[in-house]
């Protein structure tokens, strides 16, 4: 193993090697033990991997677990891990992922069994259900690499945060090592401490206690440090490039959840937010004369882009397959690409008034038109806001 240490070992070249050094396991009688020296090259294989995964980890996937170890508790989910469900070692490839999804679909596809002669099970259903679960995150990189890292628990977690139990979460924390717990005390101390320093430094201020000389600039230091670290992660979204398609979805139906135009307008929407901050310090230590209406021009075009991002949404048709049909008087699978493409554009098509997807759609229309009352409040505040201090209006600061 030490003559890898210092080897790229995520390429697979050197996995080779390994291989043809690893030395054979003999039995008792002096034959070669296949499955002894199949264990011992996984756990060398598995070695390597292990000294070189960490340094590649995701940013996102280290924090979780710094964060919320010591609350995820072990991943003993009833029905094995999903390595065990498709029988691969845990460093098994892309290929041997997808060879090995199909040698378990020959034995355990429910048409596959009654064609044996036996009868299907509701048990047997669940077990190809959570076979076909299994390898849809192991064959996609991006959700695999998360499995490794936290498991099955973890990824219900960051899917459905309403569905964590808070008694088990109690439980866990209980039952983690005083390590994972001390983590945590200190996460929450440096956030307690990030939330209140800031406006206990603004206060401070204000009050004269810093003396005549000192600056905004200076006594805003814990939000120029804020700033670094989004703009940080935004940076990062951007430059990991396009998400990979999962082998199991076909190239036509694969729609990147998040494309490099929404991350780049992100971003855009952020820099504006920092851009308004700069302008409104610089005005506060007399360092521009700009008025106030002139610095809150940044603020002015990030409300423009949330009314562009919201306005589509809160105008969103929602119609049923039915409805198109009647419409056009054919089936939806008669549908010409260009006409789906032009529907898509124009509707949010969903199977039925009844189905999940209408009512998800539904939410996202009522939380969009919800958004645009709430931005429409916020100008109104803004407007009145300038006028007050840039024409000494003498209104009421309760007005």
């Amino acid at each position: 193993i030490s003559k890898h240490e210092t080897k790229d070992s995520i390429t697979g070249e050197d996995d080779i090697d390994l291989l043809e050094t690893t030395p054979r396991v003999h039995s008792a009688s002096g034959s070669p033990n296949r499955q002894s020296e199949k264990s011992l090259r996984s756990h060398c294989l598995s070695y390597v991997r292990y000294i070189a995964i960490p340094t590649s980890m995701r940013y996102d996937l280290a924090f979780a677990l710094c964060c919320c170890k010591s609350f995820l508790g072990s991943d003993d989910v009833e029905g094995g891990d999903f390595y065990s469900l498709l029988e691969v070692d845990r460093d098994a490839s892309g290929d041997e992922i997808k060879r090995a999804y199909k040698r378990q679909s020959l034995q355990m596809h429910p048409d596959k069994l009654a064609q044996k002669g036996k009868v299907v099970t509701e048990e047997d259903q669940e077990r190809f259900t959570r076979m076909k679960e299994a390898y849809e995150i192991l064959s996609d990189p991006h959700k695999r690499e998360t499995y490794d890292a936290i498991g099955e628990r973890g990824m219900k977690w960051l899917d459905e945060p309403f569905s964590i139990d808070p008694q088990e979460l109690a439980h866990n924390f209980a039952k983690s090592s005083a390590l994972d717990r001390s983590k945590i005390f200190g996460i929450f101390v440096a956030i307690a401490v990030a939330v209140f320093l800031l406006p206990i430094l603004i206060c401070l201020h204000v009050d004269g206690i810093f003396g005549p000389k000192a600056s905004w600039f200076a006594v805003l230091t814990p939000l120029w440090i804020w700033d670094a670290f989004i703009l940080f992660y935004h940076s990062r979204v951007i430059m990991m490039g396009p998400i990979n398609r999962p082998e199991h979805i076909p190239v036509e139906e694969w729609v990147d959840p998040l494309p490099m135009k929404k991350r780049v307008f992100s971003l855009v929407r952020f820099i504006l937010i920092i851009v308004f901050e700069v302008f409104a310090t610089l005005r506060l230590d007399d360092i521009t004369g700009w008025t106030w209406s002139v610095v809150f021009i940044p603020l002015y075009i990030w409300e423009a882009t949330t009314l562009y991002k919201k306005f589509p949404l809160a105008r969103m048709r929602i119609v049923t397959v039915e409805d198109l049909e009647t419409a056009l008087g054919k089936p939806f699978a008669e549908f010409s690409q260009a006409e789906k493409e032009l529907i898509s554009k124009r509707y949010s098509v969903v199977p039925s008034t009844n189905s999940p997807e209408f009512e998800a759609a539904q939410k996202i229309k009522t939380r969009a038109r919800q958004d645009m009352v709430k931005s429409g409040f916020r100008i109104i505040f803004v407007l009145l806001l300038v006028a007050e201090v840039d024409f000494n209006m003498d209104w009421s600061w309760w007005l």
